[in-house]
């Protein structure tokens, strides 16, 4: 506790020195000189630089996405100006002053300025903000104020062990720091590299999404290790936590080690991919719109989203109805009434529906077949096939029998509605 008195009485008088020192109101002078000019030049720096750092919206190229990357970190332009005339001005000071300490405290102010633009207006993804905030801004600000060694040296002598792994809370907080740098630059790497294997449309779908996995797990398995080297924990630390490790995946973790390995299966197989139309056993039916690690989503007809787990896939029956692109065969049923000459039906049926412009001829043209006899008509049904699914988009079986009613309209053939017969008998009189 002396200690830190003693330092603050040190920093109370450094403070009063500095009020009746005409070097230190030169220096104060100089660094208000500094700070104006650099607001000045970086206000028509930015003015000049932005329009060429600004691309046009329809440009999707490299050079694009650099310039409005660099875009963003204009606002350090006034802390970094500033700090490099200061650096000029230091010395103008030393050689005039005998003294530039407060001219050392302006430098510092400008780290502290350059941390929070940082962290307010550049920063936007949620992890690495809020790192910037609640780590590197008391950082900075404990440097301006020169309390940093103190800081340092605390973190440095407090040390955290767990089992064999032992390590000081300064490794917490580079761990924080630069894990969340990593981990965020991880997720920009991982995004990069799938929109680029996704433009690769010479390689299968599967293939695609298997080497976009692959990748993901790579670059994070990297950021992983580098941030155990950053925290000075070797992985020889790391056995300590294999029999847990294995006991939950033994136990709690073993449903997601079977979805993860399900998933992996799936996408070298290529049984079911992104875009495919399927329908489980247990009756959910959709569209599979992205492939996890642990899940394969699909979204149905009316826009819902239901997460299948991707064992799944792999232990129940499932029905592929895009495998290969293949078509689809579907049926309308219709009736004529009892008064039709029913040999007219097919070719009137089969001609009308073939003029469907979705309507195939492959694997088999559209086929009208007699069903049966039914109460109230003659009952038909008519098969077509179609490249594709009869889903919210694609009405294919509705279009058909508007095709149907037409047809049989304009051939004046009668579609018969429900009707029942109902015959009274009057009782025989006795003789």
């Amino acid at each position: 506790m002396e200690r830190y008195i003693a330092y603050a009485e040190a920093g109370f008088d450094t403070a009063i020195s500095w009020l009746l020192s005409i070097a230190a109101w030169g220096q104060a002078a100089m660094i208000l000189i500094a700070f104006g000019l650099a607001f000045y030049i970086s206000k028509i720096l930015s003015r000049i630089l932005t329009p060429w750092l600004t691309p046009p919206e329809s440009s999707e190229t490299l050079l694009s996405k650099v310039r409005v990357f660099a875009r963003q970190f204009l606002p350090l332009l006034l802390p970094l100006l500033c700090y490099a005339m200061l650096g000029t001005a230091e010395q103008i000071a030393a050689n005039t002053f005998g003294a530039s300490e407060v001219i050392g405290l302006g430098k510092r102010l400008c780290i502290l300025l350059a941390t929070w633009i940082l962290a307010t207006k550049i920063i936007y993804a949620p992890l690495p903000r809020l790192i910037a905030k609640y780590a590197l801004l008391p950082i900075a600000l404990l440097y301006t104020l020169g309390l940093w060694p103190l800081a340092s040296e605390w973190l440095i002598n407090t040390r955290v062990a767990i089992g064999s792994i032992g390590f000081s809370l300064m490794d917490v907080v580079s761990g924080l720091i630069f894990g969340g740098f990593l981990f965020w630059l991880g997720s920009w790497s991982n995004t990069q590299s799938a929109t680029l294997i996704e433009s690769q449309k010479e390689m299968k779908k599967p293939v695609r999404a298997l080497a976009s996995k692959a990748a993901e797990l790579l670059i994070f398995a990297t950021c992983f290790f580098l941030l155990l080297n950053i925290m000075g924990i070797p992985l020889s630390g790391l056995a300590v936590f294999g029999g847990a490790i294995g006991l939950g995946l033994g136990f709690g973790l073993q449903k997601i080690a079977s979805n993860f390995i399900s998933g992996i299966i799936l996408l070298l197989e290529g049984q079911a991919t992104i875009g495919d139309f399927v329908e489980l056993d247990g009756g959910e039916a959709g569209t599979i719109v992205k492939m996890m690690s642990r899940a394969t989503i699909l979204e149905t007809f009316d826009g819902k989203w239901i997460v299948v787990p991707n064992e799944d896939f792999i232990t129940t029956r499932i029905t592929n109805y895009s495998d290969a692109g293949s078509g689809n065969r579907y049926e309308a049923n219709f009736s004529v009434s009892y008064d039709t000459d029913i040999n007219l039906i097919p070719d009137i049926i089969q001609q009308a529906v073939s003029a469907h412009p979705d309507v195939l001829q492959t694997p088999e043209p559209p086929d009208c077949e007699l069903r049966g006899f039914g109460d109230s008509g003659i009952d038909f049904c008519v098969e077509f096939w179609v490249n594709g699914i009869d889903d919210g988009k694609n009405k294919y079986t509705s279009d058909v029998l508007f095709l149907i009613w037409n047809a049989l309209k304009d051939n004046n053939i009668e579609i018969p509605y429900p009707h029942q017969v109902v015959e009274f008998k009057q009782p025989s009189k006795p003789k």
